[in-house]
């Protein structure tokens, strides 16, 4: 059978050179009709990456050169950084001259031209993230030209004069790249649409969602499907016989207070030995087969993205909110994660199975918290026939999470913004994000459990979707060691217990929150890939994501996997083999559509700070200095969750200079000096709209 695998196995067991396609048939020793299986393979391999074409006309494995296969991140300066598809490999810094007009987020293959510098150039771009751009509209007397609006997009897009759409000189649109760049031609579009300025926070989100090219609706052929699984689902008893019947467990499911989609619920029990935990996830797969048109879109899609006013799920209503969301009180099907600890946490076994569960009562973090921490006489009595479990899950998450600090798991406590809106969808308010203990069980249960799926399906050696994160690139820590070392006091940082040390050393210090951020930005991005190379922020060797099957592609693609496993133990080989033919495509898109939701939610955000601010021009307010450049200062302000710039021509009592080993700017003349911290008074000089920015002054 001519595949991949097939190719690749030849390349590595029979021949390790270049090689002409005659020839390769010939020591193959296959028939005509394989032959023309083979070309199409090879084209395939080339397309993707995995073999490249030399100039003789001959086939070599990409392993075998200085190419690479990754994803290309583009920096607003021009430059950017190749990250390779396989795990373990560093990044490829790519400057300017040698992106080949690479947009942010595309899948390239790239030359590394200088191994220790670990420089290279594009040599071809294979599959492009973006289709659509948005920007303004720029017109003069020889030609019409779209500037976009991402930074991260290195070239203006030409528009012919018909191909306008009506737009005038200054309007925001959104053009549809016709060619893209290349040697000798220049990149060129068509406006399809025209975004009006946005009136209010409600149109900025929508022209945000333009921005992105995020979903508004579903297809037609989806919906129905969709629909015709909610009416067809019958009596759940009847839907499959081999399913453990979980309703006389006490349950609970434990989410935010705006939450729609249940994905997870669970179940404690004291033991002898220690604790049995069950983690019930919903069963997605059951109701969403390979290939099916939900199927489909939720791969393109690959994750639900949430903003203030709106949800963009991953699956139809139907299912993410109603069918297989763990409602209360609705028997349900869910996949069980069983597993017993010992007093000290270590896990003692799993088991793995389908079953039927009904959630006793559906928790919020807030109502949980003021059980365990505020011991709240009222929410106590409410929920009395529940208290010994609540108080049990306490107990294990604080073995379980000090047992994973204790193996080097780093623990960011990073503060998130929460944008609170009104009933016309204005924001009223913009807060910190809770994170309390109730957010801690639910984080370490499902971290037990994902590792726990990791692990099996990695013992019986089955294909998986990991989810990886690599250890640093040792440029990066140097360059940390260099400008923390003044401030706090430290040694060498390797392994993952160092960062959680250092960590653990700045808690509760004003630089705290800073120094966390340098130490995020310094980690790779964590990821999904067929390969498994441990997780370095858990400290944990083996882990995947299976606990979020409504909101997250992956988690369902593992369900599907770990529910063969269960039914045949080992995988036949063919079917191990279409899985790892699959995996790696699933693992890249899934990737880049999370760092896609990531950039819209954040813009979301950003947004709603300078609408929250902009009736506030002039009004003086209490801040915190969270970050310090050579360019001025970052300001959060004390009564509300906001940030601001506060830039050094503004600071015109003196003359500063910015101090790199103190990180601190320091006035010639005054002797004033501005550290991470140290708190004062700013005014809100300029609230940029469409720059989404806040400029203070003093």
């Amino acid at each position: 059978m001519m595949n991949k695998q097939t190719v690749l196995a030849f390349f590595r067991e029979k021949i390790k050179r270049p090689i002409a396609f005659k020839e390769m048939v010939r020591l193959l020793e296959i028939s005509r009709s394989e032959a023309r299986a083979l070309k199409t393979v090879l084209r395939t391999m080339l397309r993707d990456g995995d073999i490249v074409l030399t100039r003789k006309g001959l086939y070599i494995p990409a392993e075998d050169t200085n190419l690479v296969t990754g994803y290309f991140e583009a920096h607003r300066d021009g430059y950017g950084f190749v990250i390779s598809e396989k795990p373990g490999q560093r990044d490829i810094f790519i400057p300017a001259r040698a992106t080949l007009g690479a947009m942010d987020n595309d899948r390239v293959i790239a030359r590394v031209e200088n191994r220790q510098k670990r420089d290279g150039g594009i040599l071809r771009i294979l599959e492009r993230a973006h289709t659509r751009i948005v920007g303004r509209l720029d017109i003069t007397k020889t030609a019409s030209f779209v500037r976009p609006k991402s930074r991260a997009i290195p070239f203006d897009l030409y528009v012919p004069p018909k191909d306008r759409g009506g737009a005038k000189d200054g309007d925001t649109v959104v053009a549809e790249i016709i060619n893209f760049p290349a040697d000798k031609r220049p990149p060129a579009g068509r406006v399809i649409n025209i975004i009006e300025k946005p009136e209010d926070p409600a149109s900025e989100i929508e022209a945000i969602v333009d921005e992105f090219s995020i979903p508004r609706r579903f297809p037609k052929g989806v919906s129905e499907e969709a629909k015709i699984i909610y009416t067809a689902k019958g009596d759940i008893r009847e839907i499959e016989e081999r399913r453990k019947d979980l309703t006389a467990l006490s349950t609970v499911t434990i989410d935010g207070e705006r939450a729609k989609d249940f994905d997870d619920a669970v179940s404690i029990k004291l033991t002898e030995h220690g604790y049995r935990l069950w983690v019930h996830i919903a069963d997605v797969g059951f109701y969403v087969p390979w290939d099916s048109a939900i199927d489909l879109e939720a791969r393109k899609r690959g994750t639900s993205i949430y903003f203030p006013d709106r949800v963009t799920p991953m699956l139809p209503k139907e299912l993410s909110e109603d069918l297989c969301s763990l409602r209360p009180k609705i028997e349900r099907l869910a996949f069980t994660v069983e597993m017993d600890f010992d007093r000290n946490g270590g896990r003692l076994n799993s088991r793995f199975y389908p079953s039927i569960i009904k959630s006793d009562e559906r928790m919020t973090y807030t109502s949980v918290r003021k059980i365990l921490i505020d011991n709240d006489v009222r929410e106590r009595e409410k929920y009395d026939y529940l208290l010994s479990d609540f108080e049990l899950m306490g107990e294990l998450c604080g073995v379980l999470r000090g047992k994973r600090f204790e193996r080097g798991s780093l623990d960011f406590d990073l503060p998130e913004p929460e944008v609170l809106l009104d009933l016309t969808g204005r924001p009223e308010a913009i807060i910190r994000a809770e994170r309390n203990f109730a957010h801690m069980i639910i984080e370490e249960f499902m971290i037990a459990a994902n590792e726990a799926v990791a692990e099996h399906l990695s013992e019986l050696g089955s294909p998986c979707l990991y989810r990886i994160h690599e250890e640093p690139d040792p440029m990066k820590i140097e360059d940390i060691i260099r400008v923390i070392k003044p401030i706090v006091k430290i040694k060498k940082i390797q392994k993952p217990k160092d960062f959680s040390e250092l960590l653990k050393n700045i808690k509760g210090r004003p630089e705290e929150e800073i120094i966390s951020y340098m130490v995020l930005r310094s980690l790779k991005q964590a990821r999904y890939s067929p390969v498994n190379v441990g997780h370095f922020g858990l400290a944990s060797e083996c882990y995947t994501h299976f606990t979020s099957p409504i909101r997250r592609y992956p988690d369902l693609v593992v369900h599907r996997i770990l529910r063969e496993t269960l039914r045949m133990r080992h995988l036949p080989q063919s079917r191990a083999g279409e899985l790892e033919r699959l995996l790696p495509d699933i693992a890249f898109g899934s990737s880049r559509m999370e760092r896609l939701a990531d950039k819209a939610e954040k813009e979301v955000v950003d947004a709603m700070r300078v609408w929250f601010m902009k009736d506030r021009v002039g009004e003086e307010f209490e801040g915190k200095v969270v970050n310090i450049t050579p360019y001025g200062l970052k300001v959060r302000l004390k009564e509300f969750y906001v940030t601001g710039f506060l830039h050094v021509s503004y600071m015109t009592d003196d003359f500063y200079e910015f101090n790199e080993r103190t990180m601190s700017l320091y006035g010639k003349n005054t002797k004033r000096s501005y550290s991470i911290g140290k708190e004062l008074t700013v005014r809100i000089d300029k609230v940029d709209m469409e720059e989404r920015a806040i400029v203070l002054g003093i």
